[in-house]
């Protein structure tokens, strides 16, 4: 009988305890996201270009890239992005005037240069060309964009 009670008593105990153990593993699991410190330089990059675009280029190309009727093009699938990737870094960095045809469709607009350093451009680059469906595999950089002249 006794050492049915220590069994009973060992089985109890040995039970809590492995409850304690799944516990923590849950505690250790979800303490923390590590995805900061895993991201690669590229989606670190497109993490800080939303940021841009939503205070600089949001208004005109709108919150899914869309653009505004023949005012302003859109970013979303846009063949000049992905054709045209100098012009685009020019472009942002600069700003521009006068025609590009995007997607087959002509635009003729003013987008005034928003006063971005080399790290803005490169992120709000790296986020446009990365989201909406968009996708390109070569990073922009700041050296990449440093190097482009008016």
């Amino acid at each position: 009988m006794k050492s049915h009670f220590l069994l009973l008593l060992l089985l109890i105990i040995f039970g809590f305890s492995s409850c304690n153990n799944k516990t923590e593993k849950t505690k250790t699991v979800a303490i923390g996201s590590q995805k900061e410190i895993m991201q690669t330089p590229l989606e670190m990059s497109i993490e800080r270009g939303a940021d841009v675009y939503k205070n600089f280029c949001n208004q005109c190309h709108r919150p899914k890239g869309k653009g505004i009727g023949r005012s302003y093009p859109p970013l979303k699938g846009s063949d000049w992005l992905t054709e045209k990737r100098l012009e685009s870094i020019k472009a942002v960095k600069y700003g521009l005037k006068g025609e590009i045809t995007v997607n087959g469709k002509m635009y003729d607009n003013i987008m005034q240069p928003m006063g971005l350093s080399n790290e803005e451009v490169a992120d709000v680059m790296n986020y446009i060309m990365n989201s909406w469906g968009n996708t390109q595999e070569n990073i922009v950089t700041v050296e990449e964009v440093a190097s482009v002249e008016k």
